[in-house]
């Protein structure tokens, strides 16, 4: 019966992409990928051995990155198949050249899971954080194939420890291992019978730490901080983390300097930013040279939020005030105190660094000022990297 439901389920979804694909442009760019991925598959190179790793989304890839280079470094004998479930993920690491195959994962069915396999023949496959597919997990455990969940985290309100969750936890069965980024994950599977299981901590810790150490400069940004006496670096934010770091800045008398790097850099959102900080504030790819007058940098381009974190004194990490706070870990890896919204209970590594005295939630602009030792709760935030750090070698050494 959960079976027909889960299918019937998949069918929807698929159904629902077709209708809202003319209204709505992240559904238009999954139908038209997905249609694709057998055309590229048959195109591709894929003789040999060949390692299928599985990220549901951009955040999902970068947990799995570091696993990717230490293959392709290690072991570049093997071909390497990336897939994705979201265009978030897939658009923007579509042409990511260390591997052979990136493409769209298509919908969960027992056709296309049969199909994909025959096409790819993974000797190996690893799937990161979240993803459970019945019938892809089913197609891997008949055909004998290893299937390793890499940075799993599991809470007991999930369907798997549910009195009804019989299917799901047959999903689980499929995995040859689970590499789980906390004790409690660990024993939540125990508790089931799984015994396949290693507490190894989130490889993202190790990717946050090769990008802190190999960032790149931005001599414009270096020059707008020079002598300030404290820089916000303000990451992923909305409308409501935007408004409170403004109206923060403007009651701090001209001693802070603010750098924005929203979430969403369409031109409607960065002229709300520009309307509340009332003629504050510049565009990072509109200023060539930076007013004196200038207190607040908008970064209006992406990829470069990893490495601004240097530049800052401390780190605001947006979301909190919507569905969820975004990577902490990227400005923890900087040794700053990071501040965050109050929707941050969902994410283990802003519970962790609210319990060693890094991360401080906060309300209002008033919450900027209630904090003291600064500098010490940076340390102890790159400290807290440090020692989580190490996951990708404990996964490589096991299964290579």
């Amino acid at each position: 019966m959960m079976t027909l439901l889960y299918d019937f389920g998949i069918f929807l979804y698929s159904a629902l992409l077709v209708i809202l694909s003319p209204f709505n442009a992240k559904a238009k760019l999954l139908l038209l990928g997905r249609r694709n991925v057998f055309f590229d598959l048959a195109q591709a190179d894929l003789s040999g051995s060949v390692i299928w790793i599985h990220a549901a989304s951009l955040g999902e890839f970068e947990q799995g990155r570091p696993l990717i280079e230490a293959i392709r470094q290690g072991h570049p004998q093997h071909k390497i198949v990336l897939t994705f479930f979201s265009p978030s993920g897939y658009e923007v690491r579509k042409n990511y050249n260390l591997v052979d195959v990136v493409c769209y994962l298509p919908a969960d069915t027992k056709r296309n899971a049969l199909r994909f396999f025959e096409a790819v023949c993974p000797q190996k496959v690893f799937f990161i954080k979240y993803e459970f597919w019945s019938h892809y997990l089913s197609v891997l455990k008949t055909n004998n194939v290893p299937v390793f969940g890499v940075s799993m985290i599991f809470r007991r309100e999930q369907s798997f420890f549910k009195w009804y969750g019989g299917f799901f936890r047959k999903m689980l069965t499929c995995f040859t291992f689970f590499y789980v980024q906390d004790k409690p994950s660990a024993a939540l599977l125990n508790g089931l019978g799984f015994k396949n299981v290693k507490v190894v901590g989130d490889t993202r810790f190790d990717r946050v730490k090769a990008i802190s150490e190999s960032s790149s400069d931005f001599p414009l940004i270096a020059n707008f901080v020079d002598g300030a006496e404290c820089v916000i670096v303000a990451g992923s934010t909305w409308g409501a983390d935007e408004s409170i770091l403004v109206n923060y800045l403007k009651s701090a008398n001209g001693v802070v300097k603010l750098i924005i790097a929203p979430h969403e850099i369409h031109e409607e959102h960065l002229k709300q930013i520009e309307e509340k900080c009332g003629g504050m504030s510049h565009r990072y790819t509109q200023s060539s040279l930076l007013s004196p007058d200038c207190s607040i940098l908008i970064v209006d381009t992406i990829g470069m939020l990893s490495a601004i974190y240097k530049y800052g004194h401390i780190a605001y990490v947006g979301g909190g005030f919507g569905k969820g706070i975004h990577n902490t870990l990227e400005a923890a890896t900087y040794g700053m105190p990071i501040f965050f919204g109050p929707k941050y209970q969902k994410f283990k590594e802003a519970r962790d660094l609210i319990s060693e005295g890094a991360g401080f939630v906060i309300n209002d602009e008033a919450d900027f000022v209630r904090q003291n030792a600064l500098n010490e709760c940076g340390v102890k935030a790159k400290a807290y990297v440090d020692v989580m750090c190490g996951a990708t070698k404990i996964i490589m050494e096991d299964n290579f």
